[in-house]
């Protein structure tokens, strides 16, 4: 053979070589590397997973005690606020004549519901109530808030009703 010959027999067999080489040994050495890589990353998870834990426990201790402290028991947000309303107008003489299904927009990803309500009261319980809804449950925002005085053609009594919209996010 020529020395032209040699040197292409030699490259070809050691392009040939670098072939089966990979196939049996470099290829599956990049797929123990992967899956080892993989295995650290689950190790650290694991690692940290009693801090987490102990982290995760705080938190769920600290928003039971906000939900607590603002009333909002398990169930939704309108049976609480419908409940806190009905305690309040008990306790101070005042009436619920109607509680509508809240309005509900959704915009940029973000729920808005709207609750409509109208009370029938004195205006001083009204405000105390309103006060309550803002200030103390964190129900949301009252965004209207219309008082309309009306007569009881009946009785020939006039009555304060006040119309409430309160906003909430969610």
């Amino acid at each position: 053979m020529i020395k032209k010959n040699k040197n292409i027999v030699l490259v070809l067999g050691f392009i040939f070589a670098l072939v089966i080489c990979y196939g049996l040994a470099i290829s599956k050495t990049i797929i123990q590397r992967l899956e080892y890589d993989k295995l650290k990353q689950q190790q650290t998870l694991f690692k940290n997973a009693p801090q987490q834990l102990s982290l995760l426990k705080e938190k769920q201790v600290y928003f039971d005690s906000i939900l607590k402290k603002y009333q909002l028991s398990g169930s939704s947000i309108q049976n609480n606020l419908l409940k806190t309303i009905n305690i309040f107008a008990t306790e101070n003489n005042l009436k619920v004549v109607s509680f509508l299904e809240p309005h509900i927009t959704i915009k940029d990803d973000l729920t808005i519901k709207t609750y409509q309500f109208v009370l029938e009261g004195d205006f001083n319980d009204i405000n105390l109530l309103i006060h309550q809804l803002e200030q103390k449950t964190k129900f949301g925002e009252v965004v209207s808030l219309h008082f309309e005085k009306k007569k009881n053609y009946k009785t020939g009594k006039h009555y304060l009703q006040a119309s409430i919209l309160l906003q909430s996010f969610g």
